[in-house]
């Protein structure tokens, strides 16, 4: 889930309900890093200026580094405070202000993908989030 959220996050940046989705995520930290809110939301802004500077110039390396750089941080957020119900409250944050944001085909990024899979004896389990390609036996 934070892969999804770091990215809608960042995709969300370039949308005009950024504000409302800037407000929700600063409130989840200040839940967790109330004296470190206000700075977050101050990187956030700079962020957006970044992210709005890629979308124009197409480039894509620089939007998906910044999202791998929020990740981080809302995987350091969920840490801080494990017990918290923090996970429900990000994928709060993900369903309800930010994927609403994004453009269908950035939505179906953001998706999650939850795969089970039991072996036993000698079976073999190949699972992919993606493509897959398998050679030998």
């Amino acid at each position: 889930m934070v892969l999804a959220a770091g990215t809608a996050l960042v995709g969300a940046m370039a949308t005009d309900g950024w504000q409302q989705a800037r407000a929700a995520t600063v409130a989840l930290w200040r839940r967790v890093h109330p004296d470190s809110a206000d700075p977050m939301g101050a990187e956030l802004d700079a962020l957006r200026a970044r992210v709005l500077a890629a979308r124009e110039e197409e480039d894509e390396d620089t939007e998906r580094a910044l999202a791998g750089t929020w990740r981080l941080h809302l995987q350091q957020l969920l840490r801080a405070d494990p017990d918290a119900g923090l996970s429900a409250e990000l994928r709060r944050l993900l369903d309800e202000h930010l994927a609403p944001l994004l453009a269908a085909d950035e939505r179906s990024r953001v998706g999650s993908i939850v795969m089970t899979a039991e072996a036993h004896d000698n079976a073999r389990v190949f699972m992919a989030g993606r493509d897959q390609h398998i050679t030998g036996e």
